[in-house]
């Protein structure tokens, strides 16, 4: 294996390559899919990463070269691309005529216009029969897919850049969706508001996975925040904590807070005549701005899958 394309949000594919075609790296090339013949970049493949590559077990199909792209098919490429907006401004005219709740994502033209799909989300099922009638009408000859993605689907293949600075996850490198709740992001200290725990998706942040068992095994041994300890310097509260450098901040019995290393101090029974303030990063009023922090959380129409 020695090219590959990028196909389907983003998944490196391996390419056939027959003998009676010389390739070079960043050449567009003409390939069978399942969905039909699409006009793709070929890549030049490191050795090493093909090596590795090869002997993976997850590895998808190689993808046939059909042939490399000509000066008219380029050109032909630029008049697909083309069709496509327009395409998808006629579809949506129809959405909106037949009052359907589906919010037209993207349109896709396959390279032999043999297959166009549409792809939409929607909060629940819709019946698109009276306008899969009316767009076998405007587009003959022709096989129309009409396609229902999920929210994260969707900023997958629109692509674009998270909050970090860096291109989405989900269009970049993650394969698989995560079902993530808030209890992460609660876990792992973080700010309960949407607009610091949500993508762009409206849905939480696929990295709040990434460092989530390391921070389960840093809190190993730590107190609940408002126990009461004993401490090197006396006793006092647990007012919060600092999992990744494994301190445990204390408010002692003379009003003052001091962070200590989770083996220096041990839990007891005794009453502390101390009032300790809940950390602010944790205590978001999201109530008060009638936001439902559920609404955020992973669920049918989130992913399907159906790229």
């Amino acid at each position: 294996m020695k090219f590959a394309v990028k196909y389907l949000k983003n998944t490196f594919y391996p390419l056939e390559v027959p003998e009676t075609i010389k390739l070079e790296d960043g050449q567009m090339v003409l390939v069978r899919t399942e969905k039909g013949e699409e006009a793709l970049k070929a890549f030049l493949v490191n050795s090493r990463v093909a090596k590795i590559w090869e002997n993976s077990k997850n590895k998808p199909e190689p993808l046939q070269v059909i042939r490399t792209l000509s000066q008219r098919d380029l050109q032909t490429l630029d008049e697909i691309r083309k069709e496509e907006v327009q395409s998808f401004f006629k579809c949506q005219a129809l959405v909106q005529q037949h009052k359907l709740n589906m919010n037209l994502v993207q349109c896709r033209i396959t390279f032999d216009r043999r297959k166009i799909t549409f792809y939409y989300t929607a909060p629940e099922r819709v019946d698109f029969r009276a306008l899969l009638k009316d767009l076998t009408q405007v587009f003959t000859r022709v096989r129309i897919d009409l396609r229902h993605i999920g929210v994260r689907d969707e900023t997958s293949i629109v692509e674009g850049t998270g909050i970090c600075g860096r291109p989405f996850c989900c269009s970049s490198f993650l394969r698989k969706f995560a079902t993530i709740n808030v209890k992460l992001a609660k876990d792992q200290g973080m700010p309960i508001a949407p607009g610091k725990i949500s993508g762009t998706c409206g849905r939480l942040l696929c990295c709040l996975t990434y460092e989530y068992s390391h921070y389960i095994d840093a809190a190993k041994g730590m107190p609940p925040v408002g126990s009461s300890v004993m401490t090197p310097d006396g006793l006092g509260k647990v007012c919060y904590l600092q999992f990744l450098s494994g301190k445990v901040a204390v408010k002692m019995e003379d009003g003052k807070v001091k962070e200590f290393l989770k083996t220096d101090i041990e839990m007891v029974d005794a009453e502390v005549n101390v009032e300790i303030d809940i950390p602010t990063i944790n205590s978001y009023d999201y109530e008060q701005e009638n936001i439902d922090i559920k609404q955020l959380e992973d669920d049918k129409n989130s992913s399907t899958g159906n790229v």
